[in-house]
């Protein structure tokens, strides 16, 4: 990692490595005309064409790079903020839209425990040591009597690196905390959630005095704009002038549909984007007042 001292006029920009993040980051800095190479085993790649070096780490420790000032963007979970503690250090610029996960408490099903109460005062066994301290601090506060305060009784947290699913059938621990996407890993391992710590998802971070802020800039409002495309579609379609105004109402678009005369002067055409999520609803509704020739195109990138 030495090569970073010699980049000063390079932007450093912080990537998960590996993972359930960087799949997602490598498509959406591809979306953004975020040209590099990355040769293999070597973790830092420079961009072609923009003054930036991208930067290969583990998402647990960008967060903390990040608010060190060591680089100046990266991409991590909202977990990992709160996790290592820096959300005074850093400015979260934008939520990416994926990554989306639970933090959760769980326990085995086998065990009858219900209630997140019923696990104060009883061993726990998480990767995010820092967080479940502070979640079941304040429920040993709430849930402990007075007298077991005195004897110093509280949750015991334990830190694990990894495989934390497996604690409670190895009987290293009555619980876990841990992070849950679909929960199939959970299920299968025996253990049901009851409670949420927190939700997350990728962000987009830096570092409250960047080297370079036009330039951070620059590379947000392309990000977004990738973002944007995945969530929106355009949709063109024919309609009659007198069905325009119930028809604007179905596709408002995002500040005014577009709006084009055809040779019949009594039709117009009409382009909008809409959500993608509705598309198929918003479809529906417009051929019911007699909307024609309704087609739908990919956005592959936009500024909103």
């Amino acid at each position: 990692m030495d090569i970073i001292s010699q980049l000063p006029d390079r932007l450093l920009f912080a990537i998960p490595k590996k993972g359930r993040l960087h799949e997602h980051c490598i498509s959406l800095l591809k979306g953004a005309d975020i040209n590099f190479h990355r040769h293999n085993r070597l973790d830092i790649a420079l961009v072609k064409n923009l003054s930036i070096a991208l930067i290969f780490l583990p998402a647990a420790d960008i967060a903390k790079f990040v608010g060190d000032g060591n680089v100046d963007l990266g991409i991590t979970g909202q977990d990992m903020v709160e996790e290592c503690e820096v959300a005074d250090k850093i400015d979260e610029i934008m939520e990416l839209g994926f990554g989306h996960c639970k933090l959760q408490v769980q326990v085995p099903i086998k065990s009858g425990i219900n209630k997140v109460e019923e696990l104060v005062g009883k061993k726990v066994v998480t990767s995010f040591d820092v967080l479940a301290s502070k979640y079941f601090s304040k429920l040993d506060n709430t849930y402990l009597t007075e007298e077991e305060k005195a004897e110093g009784k509280k949750t015991k947290i334990e830190y694990v690196s990894g495989s934390v699913e497996a604690a409670c059938a190895l009987g290293l621990a009555d619980g876990i905390v841990d992070l849950v996407e679909t929960g199939e890993t959970m299920k299968v391992a025996g253990l049901h959630a009851i409670s949420t710590v927190l939700e997350t998802q990728a962000i987009l971070i830096r570092n409250k005095n960047p080297s370079n802020p036009s330039l951070v800039a620059k590379i947000t409002s392309r990000l977004k704009g990738v973002i944007a495309a995945k969530k929106y579609v355009l949709l063109n379609y024919n309609i009659t002038r007198g069905n325009l105004r119930e028809a604007a109402k179905i596709t408002p678009g995002r500040q005014a549909p577009t709006i084009s005369p055809l040779d019949d002067g009594n039709w117009v055409e009409v382009q909008s984007m809409v959500v993608k999520e509705e598309v198929a609803e918003i479809m529906d509704k417009l051929e019911d007042i007699g909307a024609r020739d309704i087609m739908l195109f990919k956005i592959d990138n936009c500024r909103v």
